[in-house]
């Protein structure tokens, strides 16, 4: 950190906080959330946005799935954490790997927003209104299985690009609906485009919230702390402990959704094909005294039902 004086709470140095983020309009705004909510618990706080290009950010002709997955969204702040350039980074949770390189942890997670997605369209109210062969843009292998799983007669076209550019290309007529994250939309004030939520597309682990990634033995993490939602923190450490035992990525219809809820924790989970014609998937609901392990287990369980066979016929 770098730092000349005591914060007057949790005796942490912190005149000057150093925020690592990309450089997009959804990403500062995530980040701009963060230095906020950390200005209200520590007012004697000094904030600084370091703006990050990162590969993913660069490369946007090419599916996730075949450039490498959600680690081109993170590599660069983490190396900028290694040198100490930044003293925290801000992601979208479903954007962080499930295995954080050594030396790197994830001390705080922000209360979810909206977890689901968005069926976005100028033409149409809803998924089931548009016409047979109707393009539908998405760039995640999750959405397009599901979404040819409920209507296998779309045509799904890769769209890549932050939220802004993809809404462009839909309004410039390349597709007839795309698919987004409702919290992206809803954080960058377009929440009136959204025609229709789809709570029955399983969302990506971590969806709708905010990781505060730092450096493993950094006294930081005591100023994050007042920032994570304890719920959401349990929820989506299952979502992700799932997703790392069925070793899903960007280059996996995998999709995989927990909530809490008065001490009982409800969690949906699903692994497909490419064209939605396979998959199988599950749901469970336990008091939050025995979700140790679950993630785990309901993973293995939905490999052995088929899952395995999926994945191996896709190459996973």
């Amino acid at each position: 950190m770098h730092n000349e004086k005591t914060c007057p709470v949790s005796r942490v140095p912190c005149p000057l906080i150093k925020i690592g983020t990309r450089a997009s309009r959804l990403a500062l705004w995530q980040a701009e959330f963060v230095a906020a909510q950390l200005k209200k618990f520590f007012p004697a706080l000094d904030v600084e946005l370091i703006h990050v290009h990162t590969t993913g950010d660069k490369i946007l002709d090419a599916p996730l799935a075949k450039i490498g997955g959600k680690g081109l969204f993170t590599k660069e702040l983490e190396l900028q954490l290694a040198r100490g350039e930044i003293d925290l980074a801000v992601h979208s949770l479903k954007d962080v790997p499930t295995d954080l390189p050594e030396g790197f942890k994830i001390a705080a997670v922000t209360q979810r927003a909206q977890p689901f997605d968005a069926f976005v369209s100028e033409k149409f109210s809803s998924l089931a209104e548009l016409p047979e062969g109707s393009i539908v843009g998405t760039s995640s292998l999750r959405r397009s299985a599901q979404l040819l799983k409920l209507r296998p007669d779309l045509r799904i076209k890769n769209l890549r690009g932050n939220v802004d550019t993809r809404l462009k290309k839909l309004d410039a007529g390349e597709f007839d609906a795309i698919i987004l994250a409702a919290a992206g939309l809803e954080r960058l004030g377009h929440a009136t485009r959204i025609r229709q939520l789809l709570p029955e597309i399983i969302p990506a682990a971590g969806q709708g919230a905010l990781a505060i990634e730092v450096r493993d033995d950094d006294e930081i993490s005591k100023l994050v702390q007042p920032l994570n939602d304890d719920e959401t923190f349990l929820a989506t450490k299952l979502e992700r402990e799932f997703l790392r035992e069925v070793g899903g990525s960007c280059q996996v219809p995998v999709g995989v959704f927990a909530q809490v809820d008065g001490g009982r924790l409800t969690v949906r989970a699903l692994i497909s094909s490419l064209d939605g014609k396979k998959f199988v998937a599950e749901t469970l609901e336990v008091p939050v005294s025995e979700i140790d392990g679950l993630g785990k287990n309901l993973a293995r369980t939905l490999l052995d039902d088929g899952g395995r066979k999926i994945l191996d016929e896709l190459g996973g």
